[in-house]
């Protein structure tokens, strides 16, 4: 049965933690009095649709139900979680606190809020243990952290289920040790949006050319090692040290304005708004957010491939999904579901097709995933041993398209000491659009020449190979290249 999750308040970072959860397989209930609400989370679950899966090599669960709650009391019945999203008045989150804590007074509360400290939205609490802030960046479905910070009256427990329950859903959560107004990420923001201000004001720069600043030099560092490693690397080889004794004094130059906060007027706004829309007015908001989510998903990707930064979270969020996905013990006697995929923007030619690289990657995908069934995994490999691939013939028999959910099964047609024949099948549903067979050779690595196979290896392996002796012979294995089919 799928779990439910409550989201009070349904603006854009309430409709991005409903997106989040939803796509993680999640049931939700959103209560907004707005009567635009249903259409707002629309497009932003529109939005969400077509990105968070593109992060993901794991095929995500099926989509959970989405309600929308006349009441708070019908939208938290039942819900594990319940994340408060509502405008940042202090007053309003006291009236809907109180209300959630009505009818599930001990369930998770977490809060959006980004100024607020967790004790002042705990004052006059039913139960203030279970409330706590969970402070997310836009787009919620797509950037991972969340600030997690607690009080001294907070559960310690309950802080521990709420951080295990985000990272289920794809999140980072940072936890606080210490409340401070702003927690961590907007203080420092902040920071910088009045020094922007300033040199707006004072003619030195537009919001064009302080956006060029960030994105094009230090934005591009910050975004895959933050701040203080980006100035250790600043440092050369002498590190942290040497940058602080080099840059550090230039910290006492009259020069930063910083603690003082420019005059926030008509005028001051005027122009600000006005060098905006000149920078960004030709897109409509909703395009500058699928441009945002395409930008994104490229670079955590790339960052993905690296295993860094919010691309480690990528990583290890696919490996619990991808845990739950197959038996440790798989059935034997019929070929083995080896991997699930689903077609991504990356994977399309000019056509709308899947690529042909890419069904060779799928192969890889699914022939990798056996031979860590059998044993060769990368701690194998380390060890100096590993299976080559010495051939590979490929049958395109289908069109895979954007979105198509895949699996691939692995079947063994013959094996002995130094030698794995397998046929690989990529399906779309119960039809294959490719066939894959391989040949690989067991090597030490070292030596540069085939070798017998580790006998743990060969004890897993060679038991599926006498199983999968009475399965149906491919009719395409040995076939060559413009072979006539029989």
């Amino acid at each position: 049965m799928a779990r439910k999750a409550a989201i009070i308040g349904g603006g854009v970072i309430g409709g991005g933690w409903a997106a989040r959860f939803l796509l993680n397989g999640w049931n939700v209930s959103v209560f907004d009095p707005d009567p635009q609400a249903e259409r707002k989370i629309g497009e932003v679950l529109a939005n969400a649709r077509a990105s968070l899966p593109a992060l993901s090599d794991v095929p995500m669960p099926a989509e959970g139900k989405l309600s929308f709650a006349e009441t708070i009391t019908e939208a938290v019945e039942g819900a594990e979680y319940i994340q408060e999203s509502v405008s940042e008045r202090l007053d309003l989150k006291h009236r809907v606190f109180a209300q959630i804590q009505q009818s599930a007074p001990n369930t998770l509360l977490g809060s959006s809020t980004s100024g607020f400290k967790p004790s002042e939205l705990q004052e006059n609490a039913a139960n203030p243990g279970v409330i706590f802030v969970a402070h997310p960046f836009n787009p919620v479905y797509l950037l991972p952290l969340a600030e997690v910070v607690p009080s001294p009256k907070s559960d310690p427990q309950a802080i521990e289920r709420a951080k295990e329950l985000l990272r289920e859903i794809g999140m980072f959560p940072l936890h606080v040790r210490k409340e401070i107004d702003a927690h961590i990420a907007d203080r420092f923001l902040e920071a910088v949006w009045r020094e922007a201000l300033w040199l707006v004001k004072d003619g030195i720069a537009t919001t064009e050319e302080i956006d060029e600043a960030i994105r094009m030099g230090f934005g591009l560092r910050w975004g895959q090692m933050g701040l203080f490693e980006t100035y250790r690397v600043a440092g050369g080889e002498a590190g942290m040290k040497h940058f602080m004794a080099q840059f550090g004094p230039c910290l006492q130059w009259p020069w930063t304005k910083l603690t003082d906060v420019p005059e926030f007027n008509d005028e001051l706004v005027d122009l600000i708004a006005g060098q905006s829309d000149a920078q960004s007015g030709m897109h409509t908001i909703r395009e500058l957010e699928r441009i945002r989510d395409s930008n994104l998903i490229g670079f955590m990707r790339a960052l993905k491939d690296r295993n860094w930064g919010a691309g480690k979270v990528l990583r290890e969020h696919d490996e619990r999904r991808r845990a739950d996905l197959f038996s440790e013990n798989p059935d034997s006697s019929a070929p083995l579901l080896m991997s699930r995929m689903q077609v991504l923007p990356g994977w399309i030619d000019y056509n709308g097709h899947m690529t042909e690289s890419r069904y060779l990657f799928a192969a890889s995908e699914t022939s990798d995933a056996f031979l860590r069934l059998i044993g060769a995994d990368m701690d194998y490999v380390a060890g100096g041993h590993s299976y080559y691939t010495a051939e590979s013939h490929i049958m395109h028999l289908g069109e895979a398209k954007l979105g198509d959910a895949l699996t691939g099964t692995c079947q063994v047609i013959g094996a002995d000491e130094k030698r794995l024949h397998i046929f690989v099948r990529i399906l779309k549903g119960t039809e294959p659009v490719a066939t894959i067979e391989q040949m690989l050779l067991h090597v030490d690595m070292k030596a540069g020449k085939t070798c017998a196979a580790a006998p743990d290896v060969l004890a897993r392996l060679l038991p599926i190979a006498e199983a999968h002796k009475s399965l149906p012979r491919p009719e395409s294995v040995g076939r060559h290249v413009g072979q006539r089919k029989a």
